[in-house]
């Protein structure tokens, strides 16, 4: 087996680090958890946890930003919806959704591939128009907002990044 399919390419990080990375996740996920308990809502829908994993396990990814992470799944959701609404269920009009979204978020420069998962979760589960608000919208804010919160703390991480200047001015 060539050795570039069994090479870890991740760099090491500290463990205080994945620490927090993991209080992180605990915290950002227990409020939506709670949230879904409180409000009687489906809050807790299964991609926020691959979101999870990356905003506090890389903050540092363009994949994390906070465009991409709400951007991302309010417009895969929303493609999800238009798909299961409008097109015949069942695996074609699934698979054909997760390349829309694919195609639409790498055009629109706010890819996150765990907002792949949420044009199956929308076909699978059949929600109306209000399962964009709540989980998804209210979902992916309450994750950067810990995210924002959480990263402030020691060893503390760069997030979201700074706006970089086209021309490389910072």
């Amino acid at each position: 087996m060539p050795r570039r399919f069994i090479h870890r390419h991740q760099s090491r990080q500290c463990l205080p680090c994945w620490a927090k990375a993991g209080l992180g996740v605990v915290l950002a996920l227990g409020v939506v958890a709670f949230l879904d308990q409180a409000g009687g809502a489906p809050l807790l829908a299964a991609p926020l946890g691959a979101s999870a994993v990356l905003v506090f396990g890389m903050p540092e990814s363009p994949l994390s930003q906070p465009a991409s992470v709400i951007g991302s799944h309010l417009i895969a959701t929303s493609i999800g919806l238009l798909f299961d609404q409008f097109l015949p269920g069942g695996w074609i009009s699934m698979v054909f959704s997760v390349a829309v979204v694919m195609v639409v978020l790498a055009g629109l420069r706010l890819t996150h591939p765990p907002a792949g998962a949420d044009p199956l979760v929308v076909m699978l589960s059949h929600p109306g128009w209000g399962f964009l608000l709540l989980p998804v919208l209210a979902g992916a804010v309450t994750l950067v907002a810990v995210a924002v919160l959480i990263h402030r703390l020691p060893p503390r991480a760069i997030y979201p990044l700074p706006i970089q200047d086209p021309a490389g001015g910072g």
